[in-house]
């Protein structure tokens, strides 16, 4: 057939069919000239496509009775490959000789070897025919088992075997080559897959002509395949065992469309793999595979498979870049084709067919297309608008596709198509155009989108008016290209909306007018602080945004975003500063005050203007100009604020703080008078306003930044200020308002060190620290002698402050300072629980206090445990475990006094009274038992049981640990004892037993198993027996325990028997292997000696012996006698291999001694 579907020739005739069989496999060389046919009954024919004549028919090209399954052309259009139904791969070789057409036939791989069901050559396209590796003619071919990859020329050669491993027998083996270009260079690439994984193998030619294979990332499906085709070098075609294609890109392993193609009708190879033509002579592994064959039935071309059905041929493509955004518009998918489209573009599409060019011209080609599409759904979305309804309705339909259309015209930076043809378009419906006009904000917000025309700029402005969302108008405003702006227009809006953000924007990036604004918002603000009167919100607000904005200027900063240019900077600054110092303003009336910028702002907010000045000197380098200007500043707020009544003492403390900190820097350059400090020479006016700014600072009922106002007061004495104010009552002064910081340094100017613990002492901020600054006095150099014993004194008597302060601190402070005034500070205790922590934190080691700086009589440390097993009883054995330093007797007595059980039995084990130890832990188990017998009522609790097991274990333990040193009689004392106080509760009968009667039962058998290890079995058996309670009567009641006790017995009997029995293993592993170590046989390597190089049986001497060493070589024993490499240990000849330890005389000698050999001469010579 042609293109256009007519039958261009029927090649063969039904006679042929009948003889034949059916066509199985068809192949088309690579000029379309000839055509290989291979049938079910084995023959095989070639046709003349030009002119339909049957060129060859050939009979005997492999083994009769199987039917080809496969008949593929070479490059080399001499060259076939075909595959039969035995397994078989044979090439065919087609020659002309004198006008006599012939074939000859080799095979290349036997199905005695393993069946292939699957061959495929690689083929190269035309401008790929000089290729390095088509020299080769590769063959690929799959077996029930492995894949292999063959060379047919120059000569044959197999280049790769690779087996599948584990996979379904029914599953197809299929082979797929394709071109690729992978790291800059194009090589063959062969996919290959039986089941549902994909393997992608990479071949390469190197330069000495060798070829390799190399693994690529597979691709792992949840189905099984039985096609794989390559369309391009990226996408691949599968089509799964249920009759679905999946088309895949390889790269990224995504799924792009999956298609149903079951109304194909799909024909099969079963037949012809399970060669019914010939009888049926196949394996019953090839014919499964044969079920779900369907090789001869697809095929693929110039992008385009060919499916072969029962009654039709489907052809498959993929769609052009084109169709497929067409597609999507079709179905109304506007976002969606968009979304594709620009995939294009950006080169990120998968799939890809139709766009050709460098990426330039494609890129132009795809925009082309996306712009024709925006102004369609322009024209269509006006024209679908609905003329009536809610305005709801219109804004939704609107703003489905609007936006869209606003987003792919910035990302294609076709600005003048959006602000030209489609703002004209949607200008013609106002709910399109104010949609349109809101979609530019957060493009203008984040500065993408800069260059809008003045008209477009206007209607946004009128547009954010009209709806009142003044605020996104002004952060639009300071975001927008200047020039595009009408700049009356905007100041205007701006000035009566109050937009000064925007208005402050307008006049610095539109006319670089830095002064204006700042009249203008002076003029609003300044008025009604000159009137005393309390200023409205909005003007706070603005009075906040000139601050801001002075500050900023004078940074450097452009306001209220972005930086000044950087030539206009030093203007900039120099601008503001004169404006600010202006002796006048511009429109002032007659008795206006000097200063007026400055005297306003001071007025509005003192600290947060001085904040603005004193981040504004920061940045000021140290030039001539720059500390002119600070000192003029410096000196107008002192004749502003100092020599001025209007401002209060808060505000005066403010500027003074100021002062004091630009005073206090290092590098500081700025010059006060130092009258205004002065009080010999302070006019009453200056001195009235001091001593306010004092009495503010030193206010003790203003709560409100106390910590700042005492910094401000540092700041002001550490940089001089005050200097004649009398101390004495400014001492009185911080002292009244708490302000320590201030009396400590009055104090260190005095030298009164030990004043400064009660500053420390009272300052609930810096309490901690006194400590630290006690130990420093008294430690460091630099201090008097009479200065450390003030300041050891006045610590003396402070003592239960710093007590009560830290208990620690104080012990550490106290062992290193006053170890030698410990008894008369504890004497002089009166809080008994204040002096406990005091003598736990000197003496218990855990608190890290270093003891040998101690020396303490014992009555203190057994005063210590006295108040230990008063306040915390629990930690009593803890602490006597840890303490150094105490009498036994005496601390037995404070224990047993306060009835500490536990610690009063480890005493008595410390001290060796064993028994005495164990006799009190057994009346404090007993005391516990006896609230389970008197508790009738059955009010006994879970955590009393758990009290008397906890007693139990400690008990226990007690005895273990002692057992080990005791003599029989000794240990019957401990535990015949213990075993007699569990039991004798179990003797009685009462509701609460008959409760806890199982606990106490259990808590019996972990005595006796714990005693079984110290007493004997049948001593425990006998004085159970004995009891009077048990010996009477039958042994039900003790049934239990006996049982128990024989049951430990039996499991430790099994488990010495087993460990005996794996003993015994490993002792007969082992004595069998060193027994075949020393029977084994020795083979020598030579028949002579290694010294004398003579046979072994050289002589009859009864005295010379044969030594064969483990190594394998031969000795005479007298040759090994003459190099000194034998020697008598124990009464037995040792012997060393003199060959092995020649070789190692470098290092030690190794003993590797014979194992010997003895025998005579003749002995061995037979």
């Amino acid at each position: 057939l042609d293109q256009n579907q007519a039958l261009r020739l029927c090649l063969g005739s039904t006679a042929v069919g009948a003889q034949y069989g059916a066509v199985s496999a068809l192949s088309i060389n690579n000029d379309c000239s000839r055509l290989l046919c291979g049938f079910a009954k084995g023959q095989i024919t070639m046709w003349d496509l030009a002119s339909g004549k049957l060129l060859r028919s050939i009979t005997d090209a492999h083994p009769p009775g199987t039917a080809i399954l496969h008949i593929k052309f070479t490059d080399d259009p001499t060259l076939a490959i075909c595959n039969d139904s035995g397994g078989s791969v044979f090439e065919l070789s087609f020659k002309r000789v004198m006008g006599v057409r012939t074939c000859e036939s080799r095979c290349l791989f036997s199905g005695s070897k393993g069946e292939v069901c699957c061959i495929e050559p690689l083929h190269a396209k035309v401008e790929l025919r000089d290729h390095p590796i088509t020299q080769y003619s590769l063959l690929a071919m799959a077996s029930l088992t492995k894949i292999l990859v063959i060379g047919l020329k120059p000569s044959l050669k197999v280049w790769m075997t690779f087996p599948y491993g584990r996979m379904d027998p029914s599953s197809v083996p299929l082979l797929a080559w394709h071109f690729v270009a992978v790291q800059n260079s194009v090589n063959p690439m062969l996919a290959f897959c039986r089941g549902d994984v994909v393997h992608f193998l990479l071949v390469k030619r190197d330069d000495t002509g060798a070829i390799h294979v190399t693994k690529q990332r597979q691709l792992h499906l949840h189905y099984d395949l039985i096609n794989f085709t390559w369309i391009n070098s990226r996408t691949a075609v599968l089509l799964d065992s249920v009759e679905k294609l999946h088309v895949i890109d390889r790269q990224t392993q995504e799924e792009l469309e999956t298609i149903e193609i079951s109304e194909v009708q799909l024909v099969y190879n079963s037949s012809h793999f399970k060669s019914l033509a010939t009888g049926g002579n196949v394996s019953e592994a090839l014919a499964l595979v044969g079920e779900k064959a369907c090789y001869q039935s697809i095929s693929s071309c110039s992008g385009q498979v060919f499916y072969l059905g029962t009654k039709s041929v489907h052809v498959m493509t993929l769609r052009s870049w084109r169709e497929r955004v067409d597609h999507l518009l079709k179905q109304e998918r506007l976002t969606d084709a968009l979304a594709l489209a620009w995939s294009f573009y950006e080169g990120k599409a998968k799939a890809v067919v139709g766009l050709t060019g460098d990426t330039s011209k494609r890129k132009a080609v795809i925009a082309d297309r996306m712009v024709e599409i925006l102004l369609h759904y322009a024209d269509r979305t006006l024209k679908k608008c609905p003329d009536q309804g809610k305005i709801q309705v219109m804004e939704q339909h609107f703003q489905d596709v609007v936006p869209v259309i606003v987003d792919y015209c910035l990302l294609l930076q076709h600005t003048d198509l959006l602000f030209n043809q489609i703002y004209d378009k949607m200008s013609e419906n106002s709910v399109a155009k104010g949609i349109f006009l809101e979609c530019l904000e957060p493009y203008i917000l984040s500065d993408k989108l800069m260059g809008i025309t003045a008209q477009v700029m206007k209607d946004l402005l009128l547009h954010f008016q009209d709806k009142n969302r003044l605020e996104n108008l002004e952060a639009c405003i300071v975001h927008m290209d200047i020039t595009s702006l009408d700049i009356q227009q905007v100041v205007l809006l701006c000035w009566e909306n109050h937009l000064y953000d925007a208005m402050i924007y307008v006049y610095n990036s539109g006319m670089n007018d830095f002064i204006s604004p700042m009249e203008k918002l002076f003029k609003v603000i300044a008025p009604p602080l000159n009137a005393g009167k309390s200023l409205t919100d909005e003007q706070v607000v603005m009075g906040n945004k000139l601050l801001v904005y002075i500050s900023c200027c004078l940074a450097g900063r452009a306001y209220p975003l972005g930086d000044i240019p950087e030539d206009l900077v030093p203007l900039v600054k120099n601008q503001v500063f004169e404006f600010l110092i202006r002796l006048h303003s511009t429109e002032g009336s007659v008795d206006e005050e000097v200063y007026p910028y400055v005297r306003t702002l001071l007025h509005f907010d003192t600290r947060e203007f001085l904040n603005v000045l004193a981040l504004t000197f920061e940045d000021f380098k140290n030039d001539k100009q720059a500390v002119e200007y600070q000192q003029r500043i410096v000196d107008i707020l002192l004749k502003v604020m100092v020599e001025n009544s209007d401002f209060t003492p808060s505000q005066v403390g403010c500027l003074f703080t100021f002062l004091a900190r630009q005073l206090a820097k290092p590098n500081n350059t700025l010059f006060v008078n130092r009258t205004l400090f002065d009080q010999a020479t302070l006019t009453h006016v200056t001195f009235f306003i001091l001593a306010q700014v004092l009495e503010f600072l030193c206010s003790p009922d203003d709560d409100s930044r106390h910590s700042e106002r005492q910094q401000v007061l540092l700041e002001l004495l550490q940089a001089g200020g005050i200097v004649q104010f009398e101390e004495s009552r400014l001492i009185k002064m911080a002292e009244k308002a708490e302000f320590y910081q201030i009396c400590e340094f009055m104090y260190e100017r005095e030298l009164r060190y030990d004043k400064i613990i009660g500053c420390y002492l009272r300052d609930p901020v810096r309490k901690e620290e006194v400590f630290n600054y006690i130990h420093n006095i008294l430690s460091m150099p630099g201090y008097s002698t009479e200065e450390k014993q003030l300041v050891w004194q006045k610590a003396l008597e402070r003592i239960e402050e710093l007590l009560l302060l830290s208990p620690c601190k104080t012990a550490d402070l106290v062992a290193i300072h006053f170890s030698e005034q410990i008894e008369s500070i504890i004497a002089n205790l009166q809080d008994q629980f204040l002096l406990f922590q005091f003598l736990r934190s000197l003496l218990d080691p855990r608190e890290g206090i270093n003891q040998d700086l101690i020396h303490l009589p014992p009555c203190v440390t057994e005063q210590f445990i006295e108040l230990l097993c008063q306040y915390s009883p629990d930690q009593v054995l803890e602490t006597l475990k840890v303490l150094e330093y105490c009498r036994l007797e005496e601390t037995i007595q404070i224990t047993q006094k306060h009835q500490l059980h536990e610690a009063s039995s480890y005493l008595l084990e410390k001290k060796g009274d064993i028994h005495g130890a164990f006799l009190v832990m057994l009346e404090w188990l007993q005391s516990k038992l006896l609230m389970v017998t008197q508790d009738d009522e059955g009010s006994a609790e879970l955590p009393v049981l758990e009290n008397i097991e906890d007693t139990l274990m400690k008990t226990i333990a007690l005895c273990q640990r002692n057992s080990h040193n005791l003599d029989q009689q000794q240990r019957e004392a401990l535990w015949f004892p213990l075993l007699e106080a569990m039991m004798s509760p179990q003797k009685l009968s009462g509701s609460s037993l008959c409760r806890y009667s199982e606990s106490l039962k259990s808590l019996t058998m972990q005595v006796l198993n714990n005693m079984a290890a110290f007493i004997a079995l049948p001593s425990i058996l006998q004085r159970i027996l004995q009891d009077p309670v048990y010996g009477k009567g039958k042994l039900g009641e003790i049934q239990g325990l006996v049982l128990g006790m024989l049951e430990t017995f039996n499991y430790e009997q099994t488990l010495l028997e087993t460990t005996t029995n794996l003993l015994n293993h490993d002792l007969h592993w082992s004595l069998c292997n060193l027994r075949a170590s020393v029977t084994r046989g020795l083979t020598p390597k030579q028949d002579y000696c290694c010294i004398c190089l003579q046979q072994y049986k050289r002589r009859q001497e009864t005295a010379d012996e044969i030594i064969v060493f483990s190594c394998g070589h031969l000795y005479h024993s007298l040759c090994l006698l003459s190099k000194e490499c034998g020697a008598v240990t124990k009464g037995l000849m040792r012997w060393m291999c003199y060959k092995c330890n020649s070789s190692n005389k470098g290092g030690k000698l190794s003993e590797n001694f014979s194992e010997l050999k003895k025998g005579s001469g003749a002995s061995l010579a037979q």
